[in-house]
């Protein structure tokens, strides 16, 4: 009884195989075979254009829709937000050298219409978005902070790292906020000693 029972079940998962495999070369087929061969059904994809020949059986049309592409804002076109002075130590191991700076954030608004708004619109978007960022700005602050705080003098006295320095702080706020799209910092005081 045993040994038929197991010839069965030999039987059934021989053709559970043989199912699955003809399943599987029916899908490749169907999708891998060049469209002037005759096929059941045709995978048509939204290309604008029409099929070259007539289709038989069921019709199966696949859509994408693209993404807008969000708009480029360039330095100049975005909202500027004052980080106010910050007086830090700098790197020393006397602690007698520190930095006075401040610095504006400029962040590219959500709405792209933002400038073409009517003036109290503007004016309440203006509002709900200073709302926004003041919750944010401990963190902003503390990025910069941090940052500062391992600089020496010889690495921040220079155009070139001051330069250095506005990228650095531009990177760190972008990968600490990722949402708020910072487009550029702007030093309105810079002082080291």
């Amino acid at each position: 009884m045993l040994k038929k029972v197991l010839s069965v079940l030999n039987m059934v998962s021989q053709s559970i195989l043989v199912l699955t495999a003809l399943l599987s070369l029916f899908t490749a087929y169907v999708v891998f075979a060049p469209d002037d061969l005759p096929k059941p059904f045709r995978l048509l994809y939204n290309t604008g254009e029409t099929p070259a020949q007539p289709t038989f059986g069921a019709v199966v049309v696949i859509t994408a829709t693209p993404a807008p592409e969000p708009k480029e804002y360039h330095p100049g076109e975005g909202i500027m937000v004052d980080m106010s002075t910050k007086i830090i130590n700098l790197l020393d191991p006397a602690g007698r050298k520190y930095i006075r700076l401040t610095l504006v954030v400029e962040i590219a608004p959500e709405n792209p219409d933002y400038h073409s708004l009517p003036e109290e619109e503007k004016a309440a978007y203006l509002n709900e978005f200073q709302t926004e960022i003041g919750s944010r700005m401990p963190i902003m602050d503390d990025t910069v902070i941090t940052l500062l705080s391992t600089k020496t003098y010889e690495q921040l006295y220079t155009a070139d790292g001051k330069e250095n320095l506005r990228q650095e702080i531009v990177e760190t706020l972008r990968q600490r906020l990722p949402d708020l799209h910072i487009i550029s910092i702007y030093f309105t005081e810079f002082v080291v000693q």
